[in-house]
């Protein structure tokens, strides 16, 4: 009984962090394409972003291999599990997908704001990460162990190059707002989402994996 729940929770853990690394790299994209519509000329903060998309999908595969090697398909969450879906909801009033690139390109004051969650993210991310390496639930599983050791090795250089934006074009720190709206989206994930998720029997598992429907210029990036 004890081994059938730790097994459902790594699966419910699992198939929430699948879920944001895919997510994570593909807003990254949008990022990458807006950075370059309007500071063509910062090569070196547009390298950063990429290294940091880059990372991102290089989580998705070591939990897609995670998954492979389980013999299982990641279960079927939405982005009421994302973070960055529900942080870019709350802060812009749309999602992520719904972005509009051309005017955030345009507007400093707009790009500084998803710096700012951006760092936000991140550094949540990296808590959370120093949490769960200290679980005896992860310490359980060698090659979950390593992926989180990985991303906590990576984190801090993500959330690095937009708060080095946000001081040079004086885009200030995370707004009481921002904050509270980040630590809203945590705390109904970790204790109303990963729950029901954990207690639901009927949550299907996904048919097919989040990158196959990714455009092939995503895929060979």
């Amino acid at each position: 009984m004890l081994q059938r729940l730790r097994t459902r929770y790594l699966d419910v853990l699992g198939s929430i962090y699948i879920y944001n690394e895919h997510r994570g790299y593909c807003s990254i994209d949008r990022i990458i394409r807006t950075a370059r519509a309007a500071w063509p000329q910062e090569t070196a903060f547009l390298a950063e972003l990429e290294q940091h998309r880059r990372d991102e999908r290089k989580h998705y595969l070591m939990f897609r291999r995670w998954f492979e090697a389980r013999g299982r398909m990641p279960l079927a969450v939405d982005r009421t599990c994302g973070h960055i879906d529900r942080l870019v909801r709350l802060t812009f009033g749309c999602h992520v997908d719904d972005l509009d690139e051309a005017a955030i390109a345009a507007d400093p004051v707009l790009f500084a704001k998803l710096c700012r969650i951006i760092v936000l993210t991140e550094q949540r991310g990296l808590r959370q990460v120093d949490i769960l390496l200290h679980s005896p639930l992860i310490h359980g599983d060698a090659r979950l162990h390593k992926i989180f050791k990985v991303i906590e090795a990576d984190e801090p250089s993500h959330w690095a190059p937009y708060q080095a934006w946000l001081e040079r074009n004086r885009g200030g720190d995370p707004q009481v707002s921002e904050r509270l709206a980040d630590w809203f989206v945590h705390r109904t994930l970790l204790m109303i989402k990963l729950p029901a998720l954990f207690l639901n029997p009927r949550v299907r598992r996904r048919a097919e994996w989040q990158d196959e429907s990714d455009p092939p210029a995503a895929l060979a990036a």
